[in-house]
């Protein structure tokens, strides 16, 4: 059976730079730092006392009181974004096959604050379980997925991808497969989360994954610099609505790009650490060139998963060189992370968005804060560092690679 081929139809960004597609997008290309000292708790005991929080988002202005009594914020966020993907999309959702119309959202931790509150309030209550009847479906994975489908009254395909960081890139692959399959005309697709918690910051400080360059945090993120100390906690959620061409077509949709194949691998190396030749990264990008049926030399740019690891960034560029080759001097290299920060589970779809509107508007973002150069990191790779680039992007490709050795790569082409 032929695949059918898969279009972005609609966009919506919620972001520690911006709280929606534009904004998210200007942000990107002028090279703002989403980082700034934690205000969601006071965090003076804490080794990280800084995080890219969303700013300026009251979920007051998107749900009633009861309502946001009843989402942790991860769903909230899921919403919000999934909301301005359909109206960018343009969907006449009663006009829609709603058996054939899906979810597919990824989270790495889902309500991480929600759990956290509940045994913090149960351990200061002399034993007695007073829980919130909503503990359960509050702090669930899938229950963002479930709220839009229920929003949307979507009966197709519907669940939550699992996979730490690559999560969002993993359910933006089930999302492409299960419409390529005749399965589904239509998805929403992405991911979300709400890391920033006393919880996550304590437990990644523990395994000295973060940054602690609490005297300037919106320096914190710098990938691919010698001085990179740890990845910086970021948090939000972003969108895609996925179509058959045909059904984009057959309704006169506007198309942002097509979503040409994605690629998945295992390290099968480590609990936390890449493997240090950058194994699974290489077959991941590999698997994802063969999956779109093109060629290494096709691709113009990639977004790196580029956390501002020690080890991480070093291990990605080997496999970089080793996909890519000599081609890879003439491509354009980024990490959005050095702005956004770190956005776990939801960082695949929020990363997946830049390479899109990179090929809509020929504008690759900067890799910020970018000093000493690392002697184990290639000087001559483009790594399109402290200014955007002008750039005719016609693919695109957007790795992701969680703990546990999850990796997951998505490629977007311009449409003819």
């Amino acid at each position: 059976m032929a695949r059918r081929r898969v279009v972005v139809t609609g966009i919506g960004a919620l972001t520690p730079i911006g709280n929606s597609r534009d904004a998210y997008w200007n942000a990107l290309v002028a090279g703002t730092s989403g980082a700034a000292p934690i205000t969601y708790f006071d965090a003076a005991n804490f080794k990280t006392q800084f995080a890219c929080e969303l700013k300026g988002f009251d979920p007051q202005d998107h749900f009633d009181r009861k309502e946001v009594r009843k989402m942790d914020r991860f769903t909230q966020y899921a919403l919000v974004a999934a909301d301005e993907a359909v109206a960018d999309a343009q969907l006449d959702i009663d006009a829609l096959d709603k058996a054939k119309a899906g979810v597919i959202w990824g989270s790495g931790i889902g309500g991480i604050e929600t759990f956290q509150n509940e045994v913090l309030a149960f351990a200061e209550s002399n034993g007695i379980p007073r829980f919130n009847p909503f503990f359960i479906p509050k702090m669930i994975a899938d229950i963002a997925p479930g709220m839009i489908s229920i929003k949307y009254e979507f009966r197709g395909p519907n669940f939550t991808t699992v996979s730490a960081c690559a999560s969002s890139a993993n359910a933006i692959i089930d999302a492409l497969n299960y419409i390529r399959l005749g399965y589904a005309d239509v998805m929403i697709t992405g991911g979300s989360e709400a890391g920033v918690a006393k919880a996550s910051i304590a437990g990644f400080n523990a395994l000295h994954a973060l940054s602690t360059r609490n005297d300037d945090p919106a320096t914190a993120s710098r990938p691919f610099d010698k001085d990179r100390d740890g990845f910086v906690m970021g948090e939000g959620a972003g969108a895609l609505v996925l179509e058959s061409l045909e059904h984009a077509q057959a309704r006169g949709a506007t198309i942002y790009a097509e979503l040409a194949g994605g690629g998945l691998s295992a390290d099968a190396h480590h609990i936390t650490a890449p493997h240090p030749e950058g194994i699974g990264a290489t077959s991941v990008m590999e698997n994802c060139l063969a999956d779109a049926g093109v060629q290494a030399t096709d691709i113009d740019a990639v977004n790196m998963h580029g956390t501002s690891t020690p080890l991480g960034d070093v291990a990605e560029t080997k496999a970089l060189q080793a996909v890519f080759g000599a081609h890879l001097y003439n491509m354009n290299i980024n990490s959005t992370k050095s702005m956004t920060g770190h956005l776990l589970g939801a960082a695949g779809a929020v990363e997946a968005i830049a390479s899109i509107l990179s090929i809509k508007h020929g504008i690759v973002p900067p890799t910020i804060n970018f000093n000493t150069p690392d002697e184990h990191i290639d000087p001559k790779i483009n790594f399109t560092f402290n200014k955007a680039q002008k750039r005719d992007v016609s693919m695109a490709m957007s790795n992701t690679f969680g703990f546990g050795g999850h990796n997951a790569c998505v490629l977007f082409s311009k449409m003819d």
